[in-house]
């Protein structure tokens, strides 16, 4: 659950800040600049799309909603962090400072460890059957992986 709790808020305060500029974050069109700086096709598009993406799939995290599936979303979404950010750094701490893939590599992996283990005994997923055979969780990581790549490869 703290697990959730820790993952899911950070994804759906970054989509705050991306859909709203909450928080000093940089609203769609700040947000929309930046995919374009990667080299991303239609921005604007792709910047509601993940920003709403990271709110909802944070939220049903947080509140353990299609678990595997919400947390396979977010993988997703760091696998193309990575991916664009390959080359900056891995450190936070060093040159690289915001480009570093640190944070979101980090995010990814817990994101990923999530669809694996599911949403545990609090949640609105308890009982369901994504919580008690492992094929749904196979299943949602092959979806978000490929969903992220998918994204990589066809939007830039």
């Amino acid at each position: 659950m703290l697990l959730r709790f820790a993952v899911g808020g950070t994804f759906f305060s970054h989509g705050m800040q991306k859909v709203f500029g909450m928080w000093g974050g940089p609203g769609i069109g700040g947000f929309a600049t930046s995919l374009e700086s990667y080299g991303y096709q239609q921005a604007t598009t792709l910047s509601w799309a993940g920003g709403i993406g990271e709110m909802i799939a944070g939220a049903f995290v947080v509140l353990g909603i299609l678990t595997p599936f919400s947390a396979a979303g977010l993988l997703a979404i760091k696998i193309n962090a990575v991916l664009v950010k390959l080359g900056a750094g891995y450190f936070i701490t060093t040159a690289a400072g915001t480009n570093a893939v640190e944070f979101d590599v980090v995010l990814g992996l817990a994101a990923a460890a999530i669809v694996l283990t599911g949403p545990g005994r609090i949640a609105f997923d308890n009982g369901r059957a994504w919580q008690r055979r492992p094929a749904w969780a196979v299943l949602a990581m092959v979806f978000g992986i490929a969903l992220g790549v998918l994204v990589y490869l066809l939007m830039r």
